[in-house]
């Protein structure tokens, strides 16, 4: 059998072109190195520094001052004459009372002027909703200033009194009383309980109380079985501020001028300012600050429980 004969190779005709040539290719970059970053104990040393110093370290010297007598070295004689003191146990007394009463006071009347400006309409309800944001920058003084003028022995009420009946005096004598101070501090704190009442109810579904209403329920059905279970948690956050602020409060009691109501801030004030007894106020105001760290933790607790 004769040989296969080769296929011939087809190559183009005509000039062979070559590849364009591109040149040297721009290099690819190196590889830039990354920024060292600071540790992340450097951002948070600042801070710490600012809050050691401003308050931290007042803190520790109020402490140290309570453990340490006249005579000097460490003591906790203080503690003991402090806690055995009848001055002492009737500010505690007059503290928690006072602030209990305020705090449910608060909660009372915020939650019903929070239900009638949200839920009934009336001219003038957003300028209310308004102003009550405005009233929570007021210092606690000027309320009780107001209160003076329009209650005090010579205020307003006592002046229409005596011009009308031609009394001596009026009536109202009541702001130099333990049931001034709660008047005053129900006045003031009210707004913070509605504050965030007022934006709980700004998120609430509407269409649930259309249909409680559709299905025959009474206003006061509505509220406790559709309006309070939405509020609740705001109103647990209102009122345990409310309660911190009122187991605090110094300014209040000190413009009202009542007699024989001592708190433990006053007592601080008058022990330290007035007596010199500087052990002393650093007992008090130790004993005030753990019942205030006490009642936040205990807040935080029943926020969580809540979902506030």
């Amino acid at each position: 059998m004769a040989d296969a004969s080769p296929v011939p190779v087809l190559k183009p005709v005509g000039p062979r072109v070559s590849p364009p040539s591109t040149g040297p290719g721009p290099q690819a970059p190196s590889a830039s190195r990354e920024p060292r970053r600071a540790p992340a104990f450097l951002w948070a040393l600042p801070p710490v520094v600012a809050l050691a110093l401003v308050f931290l370290h007042p803190l520790f010297l109020v402490v140290r001052q309570s453990v340490s007598p006249d005579g000097g070295g460490f003591s906790l004689a203080p503690y003991a004459d402090v806690f055995g003191s009848e001055s002492f146990r009737s500010a505690l007394l007059t503290t928690v009372w006072l602030s209990a009463g305020s705090a449910a006071g608060c909660l009372v009347l915020g939650l019903v002027l929070a239900l009638v400006i949200a839920f009934v309409p009336f001219p003038g309800g957003g300028f209310v909703a308004r102003f009550i944001d405005v009233f929570l920058s007021f210092p606690s003084f000027l309320i009780t200033l107001a209160l003076l003028f329009v209650y005090g022995n010579a205020g307003m009420a006592n002046g229409v009194w005596t011009d009308v009946t031609g009394a001596a005096e009026g009536p109202f004598h009541f702001l130099g009383t333990p049931w001034g101070v709660l008047l005053a501090e129900i006045t003031y704190f009210t707004p913070f309980v509605m504050r965030p009442l007022l934006a709980a109810f700004s998120q609430l579904d509407t269409a649930q109380i259309e249909v409680a209403s559709s299905l025959g329920a009474g206003p006061v059905r509505i509220v406790r079985r559709v309006i309070l279970p939405e509020a609740l948690p705001a109103l647990a956050a209102g009122g345990s501020l409310v309660l911190v602020m009122c187991l605090n409060e110094f300014g209040i009691v000190l413009f009202t001028g009542a007699k024989g109501v001592t708190t433990l801030p006053m007592l601080v004030y008058s022990e330290a300012i007035l007596e010199s007894d500087y052990p002393t106020a650093c007992v008090v105001a130790v004993v005030n600050i753990a019942i205030s760290v006490g009642l936040y933790g205990l807040y935080r607790v029943v926020s969580r429980r809540v979902g506030a």
